[in-house]
């Protein structure tokens, strides 16, 4: 008889457990804490949409979309994507489901989306993000307040030390463009020198130039023309009102003038949250005003601007930082004989309706529980066992502070154990 194989996981995926997927409930959690400080609605969003969705937002000549989306034909020969991102499908459900009624819309979501790329730390194939968008809004304080809440999320998770928000501007449309066409002029002189990758995108899309990793186009980029001098008086002022405002609201920031986003549609503010302590893999929050995404799946003009943070990326830095609150239980409820497993169980619901995390020692040897319970450490451990014919109860304290003195032992005498059967 042939033995069965284990299948094993796919490349690129991850199986989360223990330390790990506490911190990465922990980010989800906090991430859901602030977004209803900053009053921003929650949105479920399909897995999976029309691939038009992500081929006209992200472009058809971007790697995600011409090397690392996930596309299939479904059983009615319609081709469907797996989502690379939030934002198209965002942009899409603004304009099928009637948002444009609520604007300006704050959204919020988090959840797994999908690229075949290149595992490598921090970077999967199945991923998880964060996801706050402001749609519908042009002010610049739109962009402050999303801004503050990314700054207030980090400083949230204990890891906003060695954390540095990189900022930027891409200006009004009339900017961009004559930036763009400054940028064509100035690397078609040195094309032969570039990448590969750089004199394919020359032509199409310069400013992602500037944004290479390279050796070969790092020597250009460094002198090549810079927004700032494109930039016309509105432009400048939107910027100085984003960068006052973070000001007022005590947000570090830095200017970042190669920061770019190679898109057609970004505008305005383009911004980074970057350490040093993942490596390559340094940012773990980014995103920018994209003035002109609406447009481009059929519906009107549109000012809207967001962010977006890998949850991975996050859970390592609050890991490495011991950033995450102590999961331990409050209360270890022990049966040490297998006759009070019932009165043990029933001990233990009464404090988790009270509110207290409660772990329950019901399996395994009954000499060994009470060791076991030990090794948790929690709070306080409830024993209960028989000893010479007599059901009894001890109550002894761990971590004294973790739980409100005395709320243990109040829960305790109101607590009416049931008749053990004989």
């Amino acid at each position: 008889m042939s033995q069965i194989q284990t299948p094993q996981a796919i490349r690129g995926t991850q199986d989360i457990f223990g330390a790990d997927a506490e911190a990465f409930a922990f980010v989800v959690e906090t991430f859901e804490r602030v977004r209803k400080l900053y009053r921003f609605r929650r949105a479920e969003m399909p897995v999976f949409e029309k691939t038009a969705v992500f081929s006209r937002s992200l472009g058809e000549t971007t790697d995600v979309v011409s090397k690392e989306m996930y596309s299939f034909e479904d059983r009615g020969g319609e081709s469907l994507t797996l989502r690379p991102e939030f934002t198209a499908g965002l942009a899409r459900a603004y304009l099928t489901n009637g948002w444009q009624q609520y604007a300006p819309v704050k959204v919020a979501t988090h959840g797994p989306l999908f690229r075949y790329e290149r595992p490598q730390k921090g970077r999967y194939r199945q991923f998880h993000q964060l996801d706050a968008e402001v749609i519908g809004a042009a002010e610049p304080q739109a962009d402050v307040e999303l801004l503050v809440m990314a700054d207030q999320l980090l400083k949230e998770l204990g890891i906003a030390d060695g954390v540095t928000l990189q900022l930027n501007t891409l200006g009004d449309a009339e900017s961009r463009e004559a930036w763009r066409a400054a940028l064509i002029e100035y690397f078609r002189a040195v094309k032969g020198e570039l990448s590969e990758d750089s004199q394919e995108r020359l032509e199409k899309n310069p400013l992602r130039i500037l944004d290479s990793k390279d050796p070969r186009d790092k020597v250009f980029v460094a002198d090549a023309p810079k927004i700032d001098a494109f930039l016309g008086a509105e432009a400048q002022d939107f910027f100085g009102k984003v960068t006052a405002g973070l000001d007022a609201a005590g947000v570090a920031w830095t200017r970042a003038p190669a920061l770019v986003r190679g898109l057609d549609y970004y505008r305005h503010t383009a911004f980074e949250f970057v350490t040093d302590r993942l490596g390559a893999q340094g940012t773990v929050l980014g995103g920018g005003r994209y003035d002109g995404l609406i447009e481009t799946l059929g519906g009107p003009h549109t000012p809207a601007v967001g962010w977006a943070a890998g949850v991975e990326r996050l859970a390592m830095l609050v890991g490495d930082a011991g950033g995450m609150a102590a999961d331990l239980p409050a209360v270890a409820v022990v049966s040490e004989n297998g006759d009070r497993d019932i009165e043990a169980a029933s001990l233990a619901a009464h404090f988790r309706r009270a509110g207290l995390a409660t772990e329950l020692l019901v399996t395994g040897s009954p000499r060994k529980r009470f060791d076991r319970a030990k090794k948790l450490n929690p709070a306080e451990i409830v024993s209960l066992d028989i000893r010479d014919g007599v059901a009894g109860r001890s109550h002894r304290v761990l971590n004294p502070g973790v739980v409100e003195l005395g709320r243990v032992q109040a829960l305790l005498d109101a607590f009416d154990f049931p008749t053990t059967a004989e």
